[in-house]
């Protein structure tokens, strides 16, 4: 009985609900019917954008439209995918058929586009002021009486049945609020144009209050405040994306050469590259190139600039530095042997010949330091004389090596080379040193315009001289992102060993943290707070920085157990304490490879999905994410747990050797973990008895 009065109560509300879309309709068509020099198809148009005004959304329309040849864009469409610069065509074609082909017909089509983004320019310049990314702000062409969907260049073609379920379905950018506060702002900046509107469904129905004061909605702190708050509401990687209004003057700024972005972790650099490269992609008609050192970030920042603006998403190249250096060679016809597993053997065969019996033993009788300082310190910087590296500033190496020393090194090298060189093979230092070669031998023929760095403290001085030689210094040209206190790989150099000069207004630094929790980043920066660290641009900066805080929610969550047993059991109960719910924006971050293997086993032994960062490629996934300090670099996560994270002691006052300076990285490997946490920390360790 009462599953069937349940049933009759929704056949009522359908009918009620088809009654109001019904009426809304007629509504919309009275209202259309005012611009009576519009074809029944312009009119079939406006009042399907009208509709989209009865849930919120506002509209602004030419006075001047349709019928004179004078007229502006048709409207100006605001809703919570952002705003909409629309043109409606009564054409028998869309751009690119077969009309588009005749010379008459590529300037008609030409020139309505033209006007179509200059109008879009205008609205792109007008919402700056509030806060806005370019990205939220899409040139929209509609064509009556046809069904289509296309895009040329940065427009979106749709016909007259797509517009309406296309805008709807657009990710959202703005707040109940912050569509009216947007729209009148643009009533204001187009006088031409006037609002246009249905009765809205019900007072309240969109986040505002009845009666509340107008002012409230068109203060630009409180816009500001509702697009943070709405953004760390959403998916965490809606949030990955999103650009706080302070950052968009470093988005649309125009450079007079080589640039570089920097700033503590959580200060948004990664957002503001991503927005860059669609802010570049959308005023040029040559390709943006996108480069980490990390193989696993370019899928996910593809799929991130993807949602915000895809149409143009097909011209931003995301590539890893090494896996781009390979195609460029294969390009160029530049023949190539990578094989990192016969390059490994190479050096250890050259350790068991002149390394284990040198003084190097003295210091570290293991090979694995002598192999990063061969990988990232001769090699990595293109050395090729053993007199430059004598005399050699180490960056980040803090170990002094003698002559001797050195002189035991370079022995090592050469003979490393000899055998790598025997068996045919490169390694991945091979690989940029050849394209870099290739691109400096023939310079002017990059297919790019703009070149972007993220991460860019963990690639070599060989990779920044690579891509610098792909643009050079022209205006725009290349942007580097990142921040010195987070370089989780060993060796260094400075940005005018690559003789790229950053000064002045061309090195902007983010202060402000709208990532972390207050707690979760005190937490982080106690473990490096004594590590001072060279950034790359030559400034000795100390390791507690000051730092702008936004967010004060959050917490950290500590977990001390007696054994490995007890600590795997805490980690669970942990996860499943906070629920299910919030796995999906959750991470578990591991030291190492074996230890991510050991939690991606014990989270499928009990239960809980798990999804590899090695794949993850930035799409919302139903499952707690697992992965290597490393891998979750350029990541976030509303939620971060670190097992048996055992952070190494703080330097002592002779730290100067080896296991000093493995101590310090270790520590920025574990700041980095734990900066990728926004909300909640929980830190497990096992208490270990002497």
């Amino acid at each position: 009985m009462v599953a069937g009065g349940s049933a009759s109560v929704r056949a009522q509300e359908a009918r009620r609900h088809e009654r109001e879309l019904r009426e809304q309709l007629l509504a919309a068509q009275r209202e259309a019917r005012r611009w009576e020099a519009a074809s029944e198809g312009e009119r079939k148009v406006a009042a399907q954008l009208l509709m989209l005004t009865g849930r919120g959304w506002r509209l602004l329309v030419d006075r001047r439209w349709p019928g004179t040849r004078s007229a502006n864009v048709d409207m100006l469409l605001v809703g919570p995918g952002g705003v909409f610069v629309i043109d409606v065509k009564n054409w028998q074609a869309p751009p690119g058929a077969a009309e588009g082909h005749l010379t008459a017909g590529r300037q008609r089509r030409d020139g309505e586009i033209g006007k179509l983004l200059a109008v879009t320019r205008l609205a792109e310049a007008a919402v700056a002021a509030l806060g806005m990314s370019p990205v939220a702000v899409q040139p929209v062409m509609v064509f009556a009486g046809r069904s289509f969907t296309g895009e040329l260049g940065r427009v979106r073609l749709l016909g007259e049945r797509e517009v309406g379920p296309a805008l709807l379905a657009e990710r959202a950018r703005l707040t109940p609020p912050g569509v009216r506060a947007v729209a009148d702002h643009l009533a204001q900046v187009f006088p031409a144009y006037e609002s246009s509107a249905l009765p809205e469904e019900h007072p309240g129905a969109h986040g505002v209050a009845p009666g509340a004061p107008a002012e409230a909605l068109f203060d630009l702190d409180g816009l500001c405040e509702a697009a943070v708050a709405a953004a760390r509401g959403g998916p965490i990687e809606q949030w990955m994306t999103f650009l706080h209004p302070a950052q968009l003057a470093l988005v649309r700024r125009n450079w007079s050469g080589p640039a570089r972005v920097s700033g503590p972790a959580g200060t948004g650099k990664t957002v503001v590259a991503l927005h860059r490269a669609a802010h570049l992609a959308q005023r040029t008609t040559g390709r943006i190139l996108y480069v980490t050192f990390a193989s696993n970030l370019p899928r996910v920042q593809r799929t991130f600039l993807r949602t915000m603006s895809p149409a143009v998403a097909d011209r931003v190249e995301f590539r890893s530095l090494h896996a781009w250096a390979q195609c460029f060679l294969d390009e160029r016809g530049i023949p190539h042997n990578l094989h990192g597993g016969k390059a490994e053997d190479a050096f250890s065969r050259a350790w068991l010949h002149l390394g284990r019996h040198s003084v190097l033993a003295s210091l570290d009788p293991s090979p694995g330091y002598w192999h990063e300082e061969i990988d990232r310190v001769i090699k990595g910087r293109g050395i090729t004389r053993f007199e430059e590296y004598a005399t050699l500033r180490r960056h980040r190496r803090r170990t002094n090596l003698r002559r001797p020393h050195r002189e035991a090194v370079w022995a090592l090298y050469e003979e490393y080379e000899r055998v790598r060189i025997r068996r045919g093979v490169h390694d991945f230092n091979d690989i940029l040193a050849l394209a870099l070669a290739e691109a400096r031998a023939r310079p002017g023929r990059s297919p790019y315009v703009a070149v972007i760095a993220d991460e860019v403290q963990d690639l070599t001085l060989v990779g920044v001289r690579l891509l610098h030689a792909l643009v050079g210094d022209a205006p725009n040209g290349l942007l580097l992102v990142g921040d010195g206190q987070q370089a989780v790989y060993p060796g260094g150099f400075r940005l005018s060993d690559a003789g790229i000069d950053v000064r002045g207004d061309r090195g902007q630094i983010l202060r402000t943290n709208y990532r972390n929790a207050k707690e979760i980043l005190g937490a982080a920066l106690a473990v490096v707070a004594d590590d001072a660290f060279d950034d790359i641009d030559g400034t000795r900066t100390a390791g507690l920085r000051e730092v702008d805080l936004t967010y004060h929610g959050g917490q950290v969550l500590r977990s001390v157990c007696r054994t490995p047993a007890e600590h795997d059991r805490a980690l669970l109960a942990a996860l499943r304490e906070r629920g299910e719910p919030t796995w999906p924006d959750s991470a578990v971050l591991c030291r190492s490879r074996r230890e991510t293997a050991h939690y991606q086993h014990l989270l499928d032994r009990a239960g809980i999905p798990q999804c590899s960062l090695d794949r993850y490629d930035g799409r919302p996934v139903a499952a707690v994410k697992v992965g290597s300090y490393r891998r979750a670099k350029g990541l976030e996560f509303a939620h971060v747990y670190l097992p048996d994270h055992a952070p190494p002691p703080g330097p002592g006052p002779t730290d100067e050797d080896i296991a000093g300076e493995r101590a310090e990285l270790e520590r920025t490997q574990l700041f980095v973990a734990m900066t990728r946490a926004r909300d909640t920390l929980w830190l497990g360790a096992v208490r270990r008895t002497p």
